[in-house]
């Protein structure tokens, strides 16, 4: 096993994977966080894509293209069951890294792939009633059971065909009532 650095801040990593294997990895690493139940340690699989219109017979059409074919981003807290975990996904070949030793990305790299996501404070506690203002959950009013900064959520919990549902929120999408 590799010598993992352990600390609780989440910072973003590079695993390199067999070329065409990277939306499996993804889907495969998020089954993972699912059945092991590390959300709070795994916090985002990313495959880069940009937009790209091809020349294809005669016909111009906008196709989805890996930036970096071979590789997967991960937002996580590097211990060793969470370097386990995605080390040990089928088609990952290692994380990028002198050795086996996976080296965070710099914030000056993040910013470059403009995935750096700018810390946001919320004004809101747990117990408090919020509406959601945007997305799927458009209009529902729930009460905050959880707060996660490191993924920028709220969970709330709502009212659904009368039962209490957890629903994890983004920041921007929640306004708090008085």
């Amino acid at each position: 096993m590799a010598e993992v650095e352990s600390n609780n801040e989440a910072r973003w990593y590079v695993a390199h994977t067999y070329s065409g294997y990277e939306n499996k990895v993804k889907v495969d690493i998020e089954q993972t966080i699912e059945n092991r139940k590390l959300q709070d340690q795994i916090f985002e699989v990313l495959v880069p894509v940009q937009e790209v219109v091809e020349l294809k017979d005669g016909r111009k059409r906008s196709v989805s293209k890996k930036i970096f074919p071979g590789y997967v981003l991960i937002n996580m807290i590097m211990n060793d069951a969470t370097w386990y975990v995605v080390r040990n996904t089928r088609g990952v070949t290692g994380f990028v890294g002198p050795g086996s030793k996976p080296v965070p990305l710099t914030e000056q790299e993040m910013k470059n792939l403009g995935i750096r996501v700018p810390e946001m404070e919320i004004d809101v506690e747990l117990g408090d009633t919020v509406k959601v203002v945007a997305g799927a959950w458009e209009g529902t009013v729930g009460t905050i059971t959880d707060i996660n900064t490191a993924k920028q959520s709220v969970t709330i919990e709502v009212d659904i065909f009368g039962r209490a549902t957890s629903v994890e929120i983004s920041f921007m999408d929640v306004s708090k009532l008085d």
